[in-house]
């Protein structure tokens, strides 16, 4: 049996956010294991065969200059975007290669600082670019698109252009109103991460509440009659409409047995004409606040791959029991409180608050690894493998499996 390539490499991930505030790609940082040379070839024909025509977009950020050197040369046309960064094309070598693989057609992204750009013939080569915005950029920027002025206040006067470029990828934008600025004035293709703690700290006078779509989507599945595996599933996309339900059936006025420690048990014990009751009184004080979207999917995300990570073996109620370690893991970010504070209103097992409070219990070393693989961070993935005894090969395929599976806006940019 031939060794699948995925055993010598250490991946990473960042999702890329669109126009829409929906996923529009993903950003795969991929890195060799030890001193093996990796096959290029074969980790593409290996990504190939996971993706699917709904798959996201991918992003390969090579993060040796072997590894992109071998991609360069070796990787046919049609092969997902390359990242280039731009400090390694001063490497003769790589800048050789990438004049030839523009010239077979590869699709590469330049990735650098906005305030040096590459010359207009190394420019050429490249597709699109991954910007990170200088401090001074930032505040040019900000300037140039100033906030909407507060009710009875005098409109705050634009100072100068803003030097951000129209229709490519930024990255590291920690600023709420600099995403705005990017994404809805310049058009921006993504971000690649999410300013989640501006955008929570621009909020934090408000409520956190479920999404309305979440609500409205999971009411219609009830007229529907659909399954009681659907209704998991869907309250299962927004982490504060789970954790709402948890805390709702286990309140002393609704008088059920005491200790539903699932979503499912909930469900079966509340019926579908409670459940739509419940969710009608939800739905006049649910957010549509769409800024709030990427960080509520990346919370379904790192539950769905702390699930993957252990799925091998488990029944099911333990595996929607791993889903909500991971799903209730950041809580602590939406509602502004400490995690124990949260998690000890609802009867979840000692498991799940071993693994997210104190890192100890048979959760722990998925759910750290899946709070990993959110890097490119290749010395921390490697030391959890170590401590935790987990195969690296399994690992990967877990991630790219989940990433593979979710799903994308089919127009990203708008």
């Amino acid at each position: 049996m031939v060794q699948s390539v995925l055993g010598s490499l250490v991946l990473g991930y960042r999702p890329l956010w669109g126009r829409s505030r929906a996923l529009a790609g993903i950003q795969l940082y991929v890195r060799g294991e030890g001193v093996a040379q990796v096959d290029a070839l074969h980790l593409l024909r290996t990504l190939q065969e996971m993706w699917s025509a709904s798959s996201p977009p991918l992003l390969i950020a090579p993060q040796t200059r072997q590894l992109l050197c071998d991609m360069l040369e070796h990787a046919p046309r049609g092969t997902p975007w390359l990242e280039v960064p731009n400090d390694w094309l001063a490497d003769s070598a790589i800048y050789t290669r990438v004049q030839s693989a523009h010239q077979r057609g590869l699709r590469l992204v330049w990735r650098g600082e906005l305030g040096r750009l590459p010359e207009p013939e190394i420019a050429r080569c490249f597709d699109n670019s991954l910007l990170t915005l200088r401090p001074e950029d930032a505040v040019a920027a900000l300037k140039a698109a100033p906030p909407p002025p507060r009710p009875g206040s005098p409109p705050v006067p634009a100072h100068g252009t803003s030097p951000v470029i129209d229709g490519q990828m930024y990255e590291n934008i920690a600023s709420r109103a600099l995403m705005s600025h990017c994404l809805d004035q310049h058009n921006a293709m993504a971000l690649a991460g999410w300013p989640t703690e501006d955008v929570l700290y621009s909020l934090r006078h408000q409520q956190m509440q479920p999404a309305h779509a979440t609500l409205l989507k999971l009411l219609k599945a009830i007229e529907a009659e659909q399954s009681l595996e659907a209704f998991e599933d869907i309250m299962c996309e927004d982490p504060l409409l789970a954790y709402r339900f948890m805390v709702y059936t286990n309140s002393a006025s609704l008088g059920l047995r005491t200790g539903i420690d699932s979503l499912r048990r909930g469900l079966v014990m509340m019926g579908y004409g409670s459940i739509k009751r419940w969710l009608s009184d939800q739905l006049p004080h649910a957010s549509t606040e769409l800024d709030l979207r990427p960080a509520r999917e990346s919370m379904v995300l790192r539950a769905r791959l702390t699930q993957h990570l252990l799925e091998s073996g488990l029944q099911k109620d333990l595996r929607s029991e791993v889903y909500l370690c991971g799903l209730f893991s950041q809580l602590d970010e939406l509602m502004g409180e400490p995690l124990g504070n949260i998690l000890h209103r609802i009867p979840l097992s000692e498991r799940v608050y071993d693994a997210i409070i104190t890192r100890t219990g048979p959760y722990a070393p998925s759910l750290e690894m899946a709070c990993a693989l959110e890097t490119n961070d290749a010395s921390a993935i490697r030391q959890l493998c170590e401590t935790h005894e987990l195969d690296q090969e399994e690992i990967n395929r877990a991630l790219l499996r989940v990433l593979a599976s979710l799903e994308v806006a089919r127009h990203p940019g708008h």
